[in-house]
């Protein structure tokens, strides 16, 4: 089950989503077991932080060519943006006590 609060970007929207404010971006995959482990952290994050960063997804099954533009080798890969600008990355599942230290150090 999505958040209602997790945006799914496309190559239409991307541009426009991750250009305002403090923006946490999940390239994943359906099949992805490690992606699949993290989406519920996603979400709850999602809530989390409501109002104060944009969450997002990109199916990079979906989207090659937003995955491949932003260098996207090994999924998930997790992008954080302040103001349009990659400020931090992180490679594979982690527990959400990393992103919450992310995030809140961009914040």
């Amino acid at each position: 089950m999505s958040s209602e609060h997790v945006k799914n970007l496309t190559q239409e929207n991307y541009d426009a989503e991750i250009n305002q404010g403090v923006v946490l971006v999940d390239f994943w995959a359906p099949w992805c077991g490690p992606c699949r482990m993290l989406a519920p952290v996603i979400d709850q994050l999602a809530e989390q932080y409501k109002g104060r960063a944009s969450i997002c997804k990109v199916n990079v099954d979906e989207q090659q060519e937003l995955a491949g533009k932003n260098g996207v080798k090994g999924i998930p890969a997790i992008f954080f943006y302040k103001d349009g600008k990659v400020v931090d990355t992180h490679v594979g599942a982690a527990s959400k006590a990393i992103f919450e230290e992310k995030l809140n150090k961009i914040l």
